[in-house]
């Protein structure tokens, strides 16, 4: 063989003819097609924690100067922050970690731990302006579960109307009208619970996150006219039986005109909407608020967090604090569209109607398109069960994202 010019089997060069590929990088294989790395939604990630750190500074800039006027430490609403942050970043990956099928078999848990809560706080809870909806725990901490409550009802209905009908003629594989009798028998216990709190902005997000979740599920569209026929009818009996509590009624409608009462519900719309307006392009700057520092607007650090971005931040900070939540919703949205399954499907529409409809009652009712319904700002807002909810739920999604190879 030798004559040919092919090396003999003791040359000590490499072959002719052969290829000696290079060892890939540990970063080059999780970028690879199904890689660790590739199986994350990093855009989702990042808009999420930017989210939460924009928050913590307007959580510090909107509590420091009333903590320092009574004497305390500015930075003890911070030091919480950050701490409620960071553990919910831990159990949104401990979230996105397992595989969202388990999530399925552990409804029927989930729902009954998110209903027993619901069933302590009105027996042992917290009674704060008129809402019994916190339970007091050691070391000063308070829980929410009217918060958990929405993970609940997502992961049920998701579990309810992704039952696959049993195969025979005339089976469509569609989910049926039995399903969405159940979803919303099983959804109707939390709600009521929730409104008997009365929390009436977490009921409203209940009821919509499971109206967008029946009627994206593939169910026929003439049921969904029919149940939307149904609800308008129970919304006139509610108006004519006088259900909602008179400050509830006033404080759905004073937002039209807040002007008209200002020594009574108009006052946190219009100074609200003053504070939004009075920081023009680029704000005022980070701790240099008039109405959100002076104590005109009330809640500032939970409900009307965006009036500190309105006067500090200005037009600029509001654009990007929206966008970034447009951001998570269209990742989410994007996550619905490429999953291969109703349940995962579902997950993520339900979480996508959930931040898109709290995100636009909140920032709406300060700037006077919205009733006031005491609603936090997802991510953004002062509190630890509603960013550890906020969490869960990405972590949901990044768990569908992964299980299924989703890349986009």
């Amino acid at each position: 063989m030798s004559g040919l010019g092919i090396p003999s089997r003791g040359y000590g060069g490499p072959r002719w003819g052969t290829f000696s590929p290079r060892r890939k990088s540990m970063l080059a294989k999780g970028l690879e097609q199904g890689g660790l790395l590739r199986s994350w939604d990093w855009l989702l990630i990042l808009a999420t924690l930017a989210l939460t750190g924009i928050g913590i500074v307007l959580v510090w800039a909107a509590s420091a100067p009333e903590l320092s006027a009574a004497g305390q430490s500015p930075h003890a609403e911070l030091k919480k922050a950050i701490l409620w942050s960071v553990l919910g970043m831990l159990l949104m990956f401990v979230t996105a970690s397992l595989d969202y099928r388990r999530y399925r078999r552990w409804a029927p848990y989930i729902y009954g731990a998110a209903l027993l809560l619901l069933l302590a706080v009105l027996v042992a809870g917290k009674s704060v302006n008129g809402a019994k909806a916190w339970i007091n725990l050691p070391g000063g901490f308070q829980v929410e579960p009217s918060e958990f409550a929405k993970i609940g009802i997502i992961v049920s209905t998701a579990a309810i109307m992704s039952r696959q009908p049993a195969v025979g003629a005339g089976s469509t594989g569609r989910p049926t009208l039995k399903s969405a009798g159940l979803a919303v028998l099983a959804a109707a216990p939390p709600i009521i619970l929730v409104e008997r709190e009365p929390a009436l902005g977490v009921m409203l997000v209940l009821v919509f996150t499971l109206i967008v979740m029946v009627c994206l599920s593939g169910i026929r569209l003439y049921w969904v006219g029919l149940g939307a026929a149904i609800a308008a009818g129970g919304l006139y009996l509610v108006s004519k039986a006088h259900l909602l509590k008179g400050y509830q009624l006033t404080r759905l409608t004073s937002f039209l005109h807040p002007q008209n009462n200002l020594a009574g519900s108009g006052y946190n719309a219009y100074e609200a909407r003053i504070a939004v307006g009075s920081g023009g392009l680029h704000g005022v700057g980070l701790f240099h608020g008039t109405f959100t520092g002076g104590n005109y607007v009330p809640s500032v650090d939970t409900d009307f967090i965006f009036t500190v971005a309105g006067e500090e931040l200005g037009f600029v900070g509001c654009a990007a604090i929206i966008a970034l939540l447009a951001s998570v919703v269209f990742r989410t949205i994007r996550t619905a569209q490429r999953t291969d399954d109703l349940f995962g499907m579902l997950i993520a529409i339900g979480v996508a109607a959930w931040f898109t409809f709290q995100s636009f009652v909140n920032i709406g009712m300060t700037i006077g398109i919205m009733p006031i319904t005491g609603l936090p700002l997802p991510f953004i807002s002062y509190g630890g069960s509603a960013i550890f909810a906020d969490m869960i739920a990405i972590g949901l999604l990044l768990s569908v994202r992964r299980h299924h190879s989703l890349f986009a």
